[in-house]
């Protein structure tokens, strides 16, 4: 039995500019890692060539071989078959048509393989070891350049029928607002993903009279903006920043005010680079979530920072073998 309980994991967490790795232990503790370049050329046809090589290449430079893992985890972008083991529609990996990930992986080592969509991990990530707090029910809400997210439900994800489940960016919060990407209108993305918070400066700018904001005299001199200086302008009380900022938090409460009526989860995590305005951020958002909780459920969720920033991924993926595994 500890031979086995000594055996490691290596966890992939697969983007469209890099693919990170890491060999962990059973309890989620990085013992190596790096990073390759993705290559997406000839419609990403090298990419699993180069994961495969690659982990080749650390096992014999580490000394291991595969008798020394129980398993492999990956997330990926693009919608995951679970089942298959394939991955479709991941565009920016130029990913197209279903791709056999686990076919040519086990092929390659001879290791179980399971893969899941990459928030989905992250979620899994945080839930562990970050911010969840190994706590059994936890959503995870990224907020970069667009917003994903992930639930995790008796500390396996939710994946729904077409596994797609998790699509918290595309909560309708204003009926008549902003087209999104996906062709609705009023999606929670275009308010409070990094992009959406620009856009609401710039057009707050223009209604706003008060001429003491630097934010507002930025915007009118053609100035770049971004979310950092957003939020950093609010907490140095701007006048306009501070009322782009409130307006993010009260979209978010009402999002995350439904997911949390809905799934009963203890904590709420929120990652991705909007989320690196910390606790200035978290503080607004849980303030306004309470006003859209269910009264049972307003006492227990809270809502928190992510804690293992681009780890996430590759320890949501030693997760994921462990809970695999259990299951079988």
């Amino acid at each position: 039995m500890n031979e086995v309980l000594d055996k490691k994991i290596i966890g992939i967490d697969l983007g469209g500019t890099s693919a990170k790795f890491a060999i962990l232990n059973q309890q989620g503790k990085i013992q190596e890692k790096w990073s390759i370049k993705t290559d997406t050329s000839n419609d990403g046809q090298l990419i699993v060539h180069d994961i495969i090589e690659s982990i080749k290449q650390q096992l014999e430079l580490s000394e291991l071989s595969t008798e020394d893992f129980i398993g492999i985890g990956m997330g990926s972008p693009g919608t995951v078959n679970q089942a298959n083991g394939t991955v479709t529609g991941a565009y920016n990996l130029n990913w197209k048509n279903p791709q056999p990930i686990r076919q040519q992986i086990e092929l390659a080592f001879g290791l179980p393989f399971f893969i899941d969509n990459d928030a989905n991990l992250a979620a899994l990530g945080e839930q562990w070891l970050g911010a969840g707090n190994n706590e059994p029910d936890v959503v995870f809400v990224t907020l970069g350049t667009g917003v994903g997210g992930g639930l995790v439900s008796d500390k396996n994800v939710l994946r729904g029928a077409m596994d797609a489940a998790g699509e918290i960016g595309h909560l309708t919060i204003e009926i008549n607002g902003y087209t999104c990407t996906c062709g609705k209108k009023g999606c929670l993305e275009q308010y409070t993903s990094a992009t959406g918070i620009e856009r609401m400066a710039r057009d707050m700018a223009d209604a706003f009279k008060n001429d003491s904001s630097l934010l507002k005299k930025k915007i009118e001199n053609g100035k770049t903006i971004d979310t950092k200086m957003i939020f950093d302008l609010a907490k140095e009380n701007d006048k306009l920043a501070n009322k782009v900022v409130d307006r993010a938090a009260v979209y978010l409460g009402i999002a995350l005010g439904n997911v949390a009526n809905l799934l009963n989860p203890s904590t709420i995590v929120l990652g991705g680079g909007v989320s690196k305005a910390g606790q200035f951020l978290a503080e607004k958002v849980n303030k306004e979530m309470q006003h859209f909780l269910f009264p049972t459920i307003r006492e227990y969720t809270k809502v928190r920072i992510a804690e293992l920033g681009n780890d996430a991924g590759v320890i949501g993926a030693a997760s994921l073998v462990l809970n695999e595994l259990l299951k079988k």
